[in-house]
């Protein structure tokens, strides 16, 4: 903010397009960005925030067909920054300055993003995310980089790094390759490289500061499940039976994602030993049920409709909604014969508080660095 305001420029705005259960939650993201300190912000430079559910979107044709809808505040600005935090992606492999884009697109956007034409699906999409932007200053956030993203399973990492660039393309292509991973390996980068006539080997980026090979450090972005993805590779190995929970594909969406790593934690917590009744749980858009399976779990409003004639159910249990709300997917976890602990999703909101324990006590996590004072 200094930076800008000793250039001259007055009129700042921190866009935020925050992923919540209920988009119209406006109280906690309130509440967010007091903690955050952008009440100091604005004090002290005037700053102003802005929600971006509560402001109007545009549509905007990035070319091949796609149309999406963005936060009409970016569109028209005069200069953008862009601040994400250095991280891989369950699903993108990595998620930095071009993918950080897809917070300020509208829900029905970003849903549109997670589609089922292999030809035009999420990578295809994110790579035209930067497409459209005003100029743009790209700043990677590696001071505490996130492997396997901010969730329940991720890990944070004290990692003390900045990448910056005009250019987001560059700034992604480097930012892969400090988290372990070639451009080549990350399959948007791979597409926005073509669109925009790039090399993959970055032999057309001016890498200057640290060498790259000094702060390289392998970050895992994938979740492991079993030979046949049908059950997360930890619950396994804990010996859990009767339960089938596929493996997520590039069809589900942002909001069921993050719904989805809770339910699976909770029913780790709830295994007693005793296999389950034959259950199987599908999310997404695509997935179809197996024959012969008791009971079938329907995560979702899509893989409902993808399933709501399919034969081969015995016994569907279907959590409708977008995105399901705590208390259906509770209700259908009961049905199930899954006695998971009922405070999991009464608190569901609170949660991500929790996280911050196995970084309690350790130096090297200062909490200084999310907060204005």
């Amino acid at each position: 903010m200094t930076l800008l305001k000793e250039r001259g420029i007055n009129e700042i705005n921190i866009g935020e397009g925050t992923v919540l259960t209920k988009s119209k939650n406006i109280e906690d993201q309130i509440h967010a960005f007091d903690t955050l300190g952008y009440g100091v912000l604005k004090k002290r430079y005037g700053v102003k925030t802005v929600n971006i559910w509560e402001r109007p979107f545009e549509k905007v044709d990035l070319g091949d067909g796609i149309e999406l809808k963005f936060n009409t505040d970016i569109l028209n600005s005069d200069f953008v920054v862009d601040l994400p935090v250095l991280k891989t992606h369950t699903m993108t492999v990595v998620s930095l300055g071009i993918k950080n884009l897809k917070g300020m697109i509208d829900i029905s956007s970003r849903k549109k993003c997670h589609n089922t034409d292999p030809k035009k699906d999420l990578h295809f999409m994110v790579a035209k995310l930067a497409d459209r932007m005003p100029p743009m200053f790209t700043l990677l956030d590696g001071i505490y980089t996130a492997e396997q993203g901010p969730n329940i399973d991720g890990r944070m990492h004290r990692s003390n790094l900045l990448v910056a660039s005009a250019d987001v393309l560059s700034a992604d292509m480097v930012g892969a390759m400090v988290l372990g991973y070639k451009p080549s390996k990350v399959p948007y980068l791979v597409h926005a490289v073509h669109n925009h006539q790039r090399q993959l080997d970055l032999s057309d980026v001016d890498v200057v500061g640290e060498p790259l090979e000094a702060v390289a450090r392998p970050h895992k972005y994938d979740f492991p499940y079993n030979e046949d993805k049908t059950l997360p590779l930890p619950m396994e190995k804990m010996g859990i039976k009767g339960l089938s929970y596929h493996k997520y594909d590039l069809s589900l969406c942002t909001y069921c994602s993050g719904l989805t790593r809770t339910v699976l934690w909770a029913i780790a917590r709830a295994w007693q030993g005793e296999p389950w009744d034959d259950v199987e749980v599908l999310s997404g858009k695509v997935k179809q049920a197996t024959p012969g399976k008791k009971k079938t779990i329907l995560f979702g409003k899509c893989i409902c409709q993808a399933n709501k004639d399919n034969p081969d159910i015995n016994e569907m249990i279907p959590i409708k909604g977008c995105p399901p709300q705590p208390k259906s997917i509770l209700k259908a976890l009961y049905q199930a014969g899954i006695q998971v602990d009922p405070t999991i999703f009464e608190n569901i909101d609170k949660l991500p508080g929790g996280f911050f324990k196995r970084y309690e006590g350790k130096p090297e996590f200062d909490e200084a660095f999310f907060q204005i004072k």
